[in-house]
C-alpha cells in the first residue's frame, strides 16, 4: 500500500496519526521518541499494514506471477498499483475529502529523510488523485525506478502490470477487504 491506501486506513485518527502513517516510509528505526505519541502510533500502524499486506497470501500469489528478473522489485510496484485500485474503488467524494486532508497534513508538517524532496512534488502534482489513472500509476512506478541505482527494474515491470491488470484488480478485490477487516476499519 502507498500514500492513498495508508491515508484511507488512517482516516479515523487525528491529523498527527494520519501524518505518522503518511511519512512512515521515511522514518528509520524503532526509536520513535522524537515523534508525538499520535505520530508514533501512526508510524507503527503504517508498519503493521505493510507487514500484513507483505505477508498476505494474495501478495505471495501475485509475486509468483511477476517476471523473475524483476521479482525482488515487484513489491514496490505493487504498493502503487494497490493505490491505483484503492483510488478507483473509493467514492469520488470520499477520495476528494481524504486527498485534501492528506495534502493539508503534508503541507503543514515536514517530511523526514528521503521523503523531504518528494512530498512537495506529490502534493503539487496531485499524485493521490492521479493514481486513479493507471497510466499515471505506471509512470510513477517508472519514475521511482529511475531514482534507484542500476537498470530500471521497476520500469521493466510495467508491461507485466499492464498485461496482468484484470487479474491484479481481482487480487486487490480480495486483499483490500482483508486489510480493512484486520485493522477494524469499516469499508
Amino acid at each position: 500500500m502507498n500514500f492513498l491506501a495508508h491515508g484511507w486506513l488512517a482516516r479515523g485518527g487525528d491529523d498527527d496519526f494520519l501524518y505518522g502513517n503518511l511519512i512512515a516510509d521515511g522514518v528509520k528505526g524503532v526509536d520513535l521518541s522524537a515523534w508525538t505519541l499520535e505520530a508514533a502510533a501512526g508510524i507503527r500502524h503504517h508498519r503493521r499494514v505493510d507487514a500484513f499486506v507483505d505477508g498476505h497470501t494474495v501478495v505471495a500469489d501475485v509475486l509468483t506471477r511477476a517476471p523473475l528478473a524483476q521479482r525482488r522489485f515487484a513489491g514496490i510496484a505493487l504498493d502503487l498499483v494497490w493505490d491505483h485500485f484503492a483510488a478507483r474503488q473509493l467514492e469520488q467524494g470520499d477520495r476528494h475529502l481524504l486527498v485534501e486532508r492528506c495534502y493539508r497534513v503534508l503541507e503543514t508538517r515536514p517530511a523526514p529523510g528521503r521523503l523531504a524532496g518528494m512530498v512537495p512534488v506529490l502534493v503539487e502534482q496531485d499524485w493521490l488523485n492521479g493514481y486513479a489513472d493507471f497510466g499515471f500509476t505506471c509512470r510513477a512506478i517508472e519514475g521511482i525506478g529511475r531514482r534507484l541505482s542500476g537498470p530500471n527494474r521497476l520500469g521493466e515491470l510495467v508491461p507485466w502490470l499492464e498485461a496482468d491488470y484484470d487479474r491484479l484488480a481481482r487480487d486487490f478485490d480480495r486483499l483490500w477487504p482483508a486489510v480493512n477487516a484486520e485493522l477494524g476499519v469499516p469499508l
